[in-house]
């Protein structure tokens, strides 16, 4: 195995731009393992452990790194000169005759200062300088979406508490989703313009109503991400009450769309009460959370993220494509032992969503990965414990990719749920990368005297770089059972597994 390393001194590019070049890295042939990371000591203690060693330098934290594994070392070679050409096109040099460019702000003060109309502050840099960062913003009275993680819970709530003092908004931190304006930020869709208002502690919950919402030809006027941590007890839901406020008083939003994983109790209640003040109708989607049994009359619960979209544009959520005949008739030739379900999702709140709605029907579930002779296993391949010193599975395949083969080649394997996320800063591409491997398990469970059957849902529009009916069609000729939703999809799912027990 060979290894070489790239160091660019004082080079700063943001999380998603260098896990989309470590897996563009990974795609080059004979490279078995790539890294594009900013050298500080967090971001070297985890590439540590992968045991992947720097014996050699001894880069700075304001340095980026990029180390490759490959077996040959041409190939090796090869990919470290792509990413030295890949860094050094984004700032290459003038040409002759060209006139020099305006000078890039190089701090918050003298961003402020050259757009002065400005009102929010993008920050996505290594968290221990996050919350710096974004204590300037607000006290440049400016909102901040931080897309930034790893910062520390005490600092998120002091981040919360300037904002509250100044009248300003904080994102944030690991806000990985908005839409302002009608400009994406982040892992966002591209979505029609319109009246709908999402506030959101889940960023891809937010794309799931904000692209369901655009199939049904019903736009969002803002979609604003909160933060994973908002809803919970010691943050206290700040940010989620700062965007009710907001959007309350907003003329172009007509109706509010309120979308988390279950909040603590107390914080769920205060913003229940909160939206109860709206003015506005107000849809509420705390996936896994029971409804109260008294809500103020412009409050709406919605169990699931198709009914929350359904709710808010007055229609019902669009039935399931396969009837009952059609579940009959896929449920045949599968062996013996298949029995089990396993959920494969990028998305977390489609992971909790999906126990949510199976659990009930089908029994004990894991969600914790490995062979299990009695539970259905449901991951998300997003949590931290699967993207520590690797590139976001919306970005990069490989640890879905491994688990489908463990999947396939499980003998107790009949189903598998799968999400397929499109937008901004991720893979160009999804469907090239899964169906290669979704037609090897099929084969793999073929050889083995089993059937294995593919369920899912694509989640983006037409205007996503991706195409939607691209991905779909791609998919579908794979064999994938396609649905509109995630709901829908485990419900397909669900019917498949029961008519498999009969």
């Amino acid at each position: 195995m060979t290894i070489k390393t790239l160091v660019r001194p004082n080079l700063y590019r943001d999380s998603v731009a260098l896990m989309r070049l470590a897996a563009e890295l990974e795609l080059m042939p004979g490279i078995e393992k790539a890294s594009a990371i900013m050298a500080t000591e967090a971001n070297l203690a985890i590439l540590a452990e992968t045991g992947t060693t720097l014996d050699t330098i001894a880069p700075s934290p304001n340095d980026l790194l990029v180390v490759v594994l490959g077996s040959e070392e041409s190939n090796v070679a090869a990919a470290i000169e792509q990413a030295d050409a890949r860094l050094e096109g984004e700032a290459a040099p003038l040409s002759s005759g060209e006139s020099e460019p305006p000078r890039r702000p190089r701090s918050l003060v003298e961003a402020a200062t050259a757009s002065p109309s400005a009102s929010l502050a993008l920050i996505s840099c290594p968290g221990e300088y996050a919350t710096a960062e974004a204590m300037k913003a607000l006290r440049l009275d400016l909102d901040a979406m931080i897309f930034s993680d790893n910062v520390r819970l005490e600092d998120e709530v002091a981040l919360r508490d300037l904002a509250e003092a100044k009248g300003r908004l904080v994102m944030g931190p690991d806000c990985g989703t908005a839409i302002i304006n009608g400009i994406p930020l982040g892992f966002a869709n591209i979505v029609r313009r319109g009246t709908v208002g999402i506030i959101a502690a889940s960023g891809t919950g937010l794309q799931h109503v904000a692209c369901s919402l655009d199939r049904s030809g019903v736009g969002i006027s803002q979609a604003i991400g909160t933060g994973g941590r908002d809803l919970s007890d010691v943050v206290g839901g700040t940010t989620m009450l700062r965007a009710i406020e907001m959007l309350s008083q907003d003329s172009g939003t007509e109706s509010l769309v309120l979308i988390s994983k279950p909040p603590g109790k107390a914080v769920a209640s205060k913003v229940i009460e909160r939206a109860g003040r709206a003015g506005k109708p107000v849809i509420v989607a705390f996936i896994g959370l029971e409804a109260p049994a008294e809500a103020p009359d412009n409050v709406t619960f919605a169990a699931t993220l198709e009914d929350a979209a359904a709710f808010a544009v007055g229609v019902e959520a669009p039935p399931s494509t396969i009837d009952a005949a059609t579940i009959a008739k896929l449920a045949g030739g599968f062996a013996a032992t298949q029995r089990l379900l396993v959920g494969l999702y990028s998305g977390g709140t489609f992971c909790a969503e999906t126990m949510a709605i199976a659990a009930p029907i089908l029994g004990n579930m894991s969600l914790i990965g490995g062979t299990n002779t009695d539970e259905h296993v449901i991951l998300d391949l997003g949590d931290d414990v699967y993207t520590r010193g690797r590139p976001h599975p919306m970005i990069d395949f490989e640890i879905r990719t491994k688990h489908i083969r463990a999947a396939a080649e499980d003998e107790k394997t009949a189903v598998i749920l799968l999400d397929v996320v499109l937008g901004c800063g991720v893979h160009p591409d999804p469907a090239s990368v899964l169906v290669p491997v979704i037609e090897e398990a099929s084969e793999i469970a073929q050889i083995n005297g089993r059937r294995l059957v593919f369920v899912g849902f694509v989640c983006g529009t037409e205007a996503d770089p991706q195409r939607l009916s691209a991905q779909e069609a791609a998919l579908s000729r794979a064999g994938v059972i396609l649905e509109p939703s995630n709901a829908a999809s485990v419900l397909t799912a669900i019917s498949l597994l029961e008519e498999i027990r009969t």
